[in-house]
């Protein structure tokens, strides 16, 4: 990853407008801020939530609260709970997520 051509700034969550994104269940609330190929996101998973599709996009993830259980497309499933982060490369493992009780996350892409 390259960060390049943009200033020093800073980001008031609170007021970045949020997207709603239902899943298979439950939903996703994403704010995100884009610097040039740079996609900054914090994510809410709700209760019972589960993606509607396979990602193949390369992401660093940080739970800042809860857990949730990332799914990869060979079968293996990993948990991660607050303070723990995944990377995975574009292209690299597909991937979908899932959370039984809520998740709060923090997403460079």
């Amino acid at each position: 990853m390259k960060i390049l051509n943009f200033p020093f700034s800073t980001t008031d969550w609170s007021c970045v407008e949020p997207v709603l994104h239902p899943g298979e269940t439950g939903q996703a609330t994403s704010r995100h801020q884009q610097f040039n190929d740079i996609r900054v996101r914090l994510v809410e998973y709700s209760p019972n939530y589960l993606a509607d599709h396979w990602c193949s996009k390369g992401h660093i993830v940080l739970v800042l609260e809860g857990e949730f259980i990332t799914e990869l497309e060979d079968g293996r499933v990993i948990t991660l709970k607050t303070g723990q982060s995944l990377q995975v490369a574009d292209q690299a493992e597909p991937h979908r997520t899932r959370s039984a009780n809520g998740a709060k996350l923090f997403i460079v892409d």
